[in-house]
């Protein structure tokens, strides 16, 4: 049995899901039916190893497409909130200060949208649930890159 809960995306996120999905479809599924073709015209198929990759491709694009697929059918876009007074939730870019005036930029997002070398949070990790609700002004005690240390929310903004 699947999962159902809903998966929590910013436009964003839907909006590069939905590309994937087309690119995988349209484009990567005629590569690889080229490719097999190939590997076709070549003969004999007992010992083809181009043959064996590209259903192998073919039989991973697929399961990425079916995971796809079910990600979109459970998606749930969030709205973004706006004003001077919005909290931190799924959507949000928060700029942080430290007291040495260092700046840290976190986006929170869902979480098959997470990347943490591009600053995207998950609102369900740690560090995510820790931002979750903040406003500009407010201080947060956050340990990143194993220093702890308090940080002031400078803003709190959505795209």
């Amino acid at each position: 049995m699947q999962n159902r809960e809903p998966v929590y995306l910013t436009p964003t996120g839907f909006k590069k899901i939905e590309e994937e999905l087309r690119y995988l479809k349209e484009e990567r599924r005629q590569e690889i039916s080229d490719y097999m073709g190939a590997a076709i015209a070549d003969g004999d198929l007992r010992e083809s190893a181009a043959y064996d990759e590209a259903r192998m491709l073919q039989s991973e694009n697929e399961a990425r497409i079916a995971d796809l697929e079910e990600i979109m059918h459970r998606a749930v876009v969030v709205d973004a909130e706006e004003g001077a007074e919005a909290s931190a939730r799924l959507g949000a870019t928060l700029t942080l200060v430290d007291d040495a005036g260092h700046e840290v930029v976190f986006h929170l997002v869902g979480t098959h949208e997470a990347d943490i070398l591009d600053g995207k949070i998950s609102d369900e990790s740690p560090l995510g649930q820790s931002l979750v609700g903040r406003k500009a002004g407010d201080d947060v005690n956050l340990t990143l890159g194993g220093n702890a240390a308090t940080y002031h929310v400078r803003s709190v903004t959505f795209e």
